[in-house]
């Protein structure tokens, strides 16, 4: 009976397969007949296609699941913010959902092909199960939050070097714009790149403080929000740059060291339960117990 039902879910998980291929391969050879037509130079518009005859397996299954779920589940605006957060740019939202889903379906179809290879009780199965549906689901979640939120975290660890970056080179006699320009050559990481999409959308015809308010609802953190607004007022208002970097640079020092005396204030509570739950139980059982063993030999 085992082996049937294992039989039974892989023959399942192969025609899905099969289907989701067929699917993916049809759209990619038409996708390239239009374009092949396209090249001849036939006045005709060329149907853009979700995906590639050249996208890996998995991604093209990943694609389809969420063109056909994307519909129904309405509006993917703040999924679509959560991966620009992420730094995530080439990631459709709806081949995320997809990539959700495509998750969901085969983590428990394995919990269920291993857990009667092990034969395991029937309680344990329908609980691996729940458990495995609701990881697949909420795992992408999680892990998208979690880059994102480190990110961010970078973004304002960066934020110091490229006021002060900006300082120097104002102060040189470049202008802004050039100034912003030498620290996105220099600079690394995710500031680096949010720095290059900011002058991207500059040379593209956005006017800069334009570009600097999308810099600042992309990483949406403290020290960008007041960089931001400061170069705007200072834009806005005629105040000198060099003194504004100056009084930024002055500023983000400040927030460092309040949040370096914040993370150390935090470091004995979260030293609290390793302590107790790990260390005490190990220093009493090597202190208290040859005691007790002591005890129970003369008892």
């Amino acid at each position: 009976m085992t082996v049937v039902l294992i039989a039974a879910l892989v023959l399942f998980a192969v025609s899905v397969a099969i289907f989701f291929s067929g699917l993916v391969v049809s759209r990619g050879r038409a996708s390239g007949t239009l374009s092949r037509i396209g090249g001849y130079g036939f006045g005709g518009t060329t149907v853009d296609s979700d995906v590639d005859s050249s996208e890996p397996f998995l991604s093209g299954i990943a694609t389809r699941l969420g063109d056909l779920a994307g519909g129904r589940m309405g509006s993917l605006t703040e999924l679509r913010r959560k991966l620009i957060v992420a730094g995530m740019y080439g990631t459709p939202a709806r081949k995320f959902v997809g990539y959700q889903i495509l998750l969901t379906i085969l983590l428990p179809i394995i919990w269920v092909l291993v857990s009667q290879a092990v034969s395991a009780n029937t309680l344990i199965v329908v609980l691996g199960f729940i458990w495995a549906l609701a990881f697949g689901w909420f795992a992408p979640q999680f892990y998208l939050s979690h880059k994102g939120e480190k990110r961010r975290q970078q973004i304002d660890r960066a934020l110091p070097e490229l006021v002060d970056l900006l300082v120097v080179t104002v102060e040189a006699g470049v202008g802004f714009t050039g100034s912003l320009r030498i620290a996105a050559d220099r600079i690394r990481g995710a500031l680096g790149e949010e720095l290059r999409l900011t002058l991207q959308e500059q040379n593209m015809g956005l006017a800069m403080t334009d570009a600097l308010r999308n810099f600042s609802d992309r990483c949406a953190t403290p020290g960008v929000r007041a960089f931001v607004r400061s170069i705007i007022q200072g834009e806005t208002l005629g105040v000198s740059i060099g003194q504004i970097m100056r009084n930024i640079a002055l500023e983000m020092r400040k927030r460092r060291r309040a949040a370096a005396e914040e993370r150390a204030q935090k470091a004995p509570v979260k030293m609290l339960f390793p302590l107790v739950l790990c260390i005490f139980p190990a220093t009493l059982v090597i202190v208290v117990m040859p005691g007790f063993m002591q005890v129970f030999d003369k008892l």
